[in-house]
């Protein structure tokens, strides 16, 4: 097993808390003082002669990334859990955060793991006729010449960054010290 230096403990749980945070309190923010469902915000921030639109616009969804898999909500919420407890056990049992890339990229994931099962177990405390949402709060609305990306939230991005780094990673080719065997076959 791989010994990870001690400070990857401490840089995991302050990126994935911080980002959590993060992602709960602007959730909460924008929820708060939109309204829901459906709250649209009475700006929309232009960007590239109008071509690229921004507006926050809260909506929920029962599924996971662009709405793929509505109305499979405690489905989400059960892998969540099972990629939390994955994460901290490849990162910390099995020696991966002796990687600082693999700490950084992980305590993404986490965060936007945690970030939308919190949503998913209902605990943002948002109602429909006295009832609990079992829904991922969604805000951030993006429109590319007329045509609206699915709306998402900081969870989201977070997912995504981490992904794609972890991605970028598998592009790497670890060395691998040579053994005693290969080097006695070179002699």
């Amino acid at each position: 097993m791989k010994r990870y230096p001690s400070s990857r403990i401490p840089l995991f749980a302050t990126l994935a808390g911080g980002a959590l945070a993060w992602d709960l309190y602007s959730k909460h923010t924008v929820f708060e003082s939109l309204g829901y469902p459906q709250g649209v915000s009475g700006w929309v921030q232009e960007f590239v002669g109008g071509w690229i639109t921004f507006r926050l616009f809260t909506s929920f969804n029962e599924g996971a990334l662009w709405g793929i898999g509505q109305g499979f909500t405690a489905g989400f919420a059960c892998m969540s859990i099972l990629c939390a407890v994955a994460i901290c056990y490849w990162l910390f049992v099995r020696g991966a955060a002796v990687s600082l890339w693999l700490t950084i990229s992980l305590s993404l994931v986490m965060a936007g793991t945690l970030g939308n099962l919190w949503d998913r177990l209902g605990m943002h405390g948002c109602e429909v006729y006295d009832k609990p949402i079992f829904a991922v709060r969604d805000f951030l609305l993006f429109t590319f010449g007329g045509w609206p990306w699915p709306v998402f939230n900081f969870a989201d991005t977070y997912l995504v960054a981490g992904a794609v780094m972890l991605v970028l990673q598998s592009f790497t080719v670890e060395a691998k010290p040579a053994s005693s065997t290969a080097q006695a076959d070179c002699a």
